[in-house]
């Protein structure tokens, strides 16, 4: 698995308990295990929530599935 598949994955699977929809990014970050301190890691790279989150624009809310976090988290972030 590439690191852009691998970082998805931990993405979705991170917010597997989560109740959708999500609507601000505070309740994003309370989706998380660790809230903002969550990290997924593939090879040598790391990424938190929180680092994360600063790729989410306000229009990207609400979201409707993990697989939509994933999608946009690892698009902008250039995986």
């Amino acid at each position: 698995m590439d690191v852009k598949a691998e970082i998805h994955s931990q993405i979705v699977g991170a917010l597997a308990g989560a109740s959708f929809p999500i609507t601000a990014p505070q309740q994003l970050f309370d989706a998380f295990p660790q809230g903002p301190e969550t990290t997924c890691k593939a090879g040598e790279l790391e990424i938190k929530a929180a680092d994360a989150g600063k790729l989410l624009k306000s229009d990207d809310f609400p979201f409707k599935s993990a697989k939509e976090v994933a999608d946009i988290i690892v698009d902008r972030a250039g995986l």
